[in-house]
């Protein structure tokens, strides 16, 4: 049997990297998946289509995970489409980097409602439905500059370190109701992001983590799997860091 069977995942920014690993090694191991993009029409659409190809129960949806109102109206429409749901990730996120002196207000703000603010109105919004059914798992996508901070992303660090504390808070208030919230923290992950960066700077990322390589997106949602099956019904609280090493 696969690990997701009869699953209902939801997805937020899974049109490209991390977010579209998840969303397809979720329905390789049974689940129904729902995702959302907002930016990348293409690309989500295109993700749509190779799942349904493939058999699977998919749709995605245009939204903005950082208005309350349109999370909502996600969640929703999420549970109308597919009947429930059992798994939410939390992994849209931004970057928005400068140093502190040369960071501006929306540059703040825009890191801190997309990749913070989001959290809390996509959990906010399934709540009801989780404490309904009894049962939920929660994954939000923290950062290791989450956990240690880093220069010229002070908004991004701040975003993510917030993660955690909700992420804790979240799984002290649910978890009598079997409703379960982890954090993965993934560390040097190469994907479209990082392919902009020359390859002396990768090079020196992948010598300074003791496995000696980056992150591949399939590494982080191998662990999304974990967190979102059975395997892991008592784990909560907890931050899952997939970085190789890099803060050891």
């Amino acid at each position: 049997m696969k690990l997701l069977e009869g699953k209902v995942a939801l997805v937020t920014g899974a049109s490209k990297g991390i977010g579209r690993s998840i969303a397809l090694k979720y329905a390789e191991q049974g689940a129904a998946v729902a995702f959302t993009y907002l930016s990348s029409v293409e690309k989500g659409q295109a993700l749509e289509d190779e799942l349904k190809a493939q058999g699977v129960n998919a749709k995605g949806y245009r939204s903005n995970a950082a208005d309350y109102a349109a999370a909502e109206e996600l969640i929703n429409a999420v549970v109308a489409d597919f009947g429930k749901l059992d798994i939410l990730v939390n992994n849209a996120g931004i970057t928005r980097d400068n140093l502190l002196m040369r960071m501006n207000e929306q540059m703040w703000d825009e890191v801190i409602n997309t990749n913070l603010k989001s959290c809390f109105n996509t959990v906010k919004a399934a709540t009801r439905t989780f404490m309904k059914q009894k049962s939920g798992s929660i994954i939000n996508m923290t950062s290791v500059v989450g956990l240690k901070g880093n220069a010229g992303q002070a908004n991004y660090a701040a975003s993510k370190a917030g993660i955690i504390g909700f992420t804790k808070s979240v799984a002290l208030e649910l978890g009598s109701r079997n409703i379960r919230s982890n954090a993965i923290a993934p560390g040097f992950i190469e994907t479209e992001m990082t392919e902009v960066l020359d390859e002396k700077t990768v090079q020196s990322w992948r010598d300074a983590i003791p496995l000696k390589r980056g992150g591949r997106p399939e590494d982080i949602a191998d662990c999304a799997v974990f967190l979102g099956s059975d395997m892991s019904a008592y784990i909560t609280g907890q931050v899952l860091q997939v970085d190789g090493g890099m803060l050891t």
